[in-house]
């Protein structure tokens, strides 16, 4: 799975957009009754604005995690990479979306796909953790 990135720092811009505080899934009720003043999606998702960046998912290695082709994934470079975490890793000149496995001394990039093998880092790769996954936006 490739991410394409792009930064978001220069475009955020305060958008209060309405806000329906409690939806229910189960027997329908009056929206007017929860409708709040406005939700900030920026402000809901965005802790570190610097350090974060838009991703565009291409490829289906991580649809065990509910990452699918063409989702948008929210990634904030300022958050640590630890174990189990989905990050956007630069593996040998490549960007892809894995769920880190750390083991004493080994790094795995785990796909949550069975069609796809884990991928063990070693010295001999080069290799940075590039930024932690925090969000998704999906089409329906």
């Amino acid at each position: 799975m490739i991410v394409q990135v792009s930064p978001i720092s220069t475009i955020l811009h305060s958008c209060f957009i309405p806000f329906v505080s409690s939806l229910s899934c189960g027997f329908p009720s009056p929206a007017d009754d929860h409708l709040d003043d406005g939700i900030d999606l920026n402000t809901a998702y965005i802790r570190n604005k610097e350090a974060t960046f838009f991703g565009r998912v291409k490829g289906d290695s991580m649809l065990g995690a509910g990452l699918a082709d063409g989702d948008l994934l929210i990634i904030d470079k300022s958050l640590e990479a630890r174990d189990g975490k989905i990050a956007v890793c630069f593996i040998d000149g490549e960007f892809t979306v894995k769920r880190i496995k750390i083991e004493k001394d080994t790094i795995w990039l785990v796909a949550e796909n069975r069609n796809y093998k884990p991928i063990k880092v070693t010295k001999d790769n080069d290799f940075l953790i590039w930024g932690v996954v925090t969000n998704v936006i999906k089409d329906l």
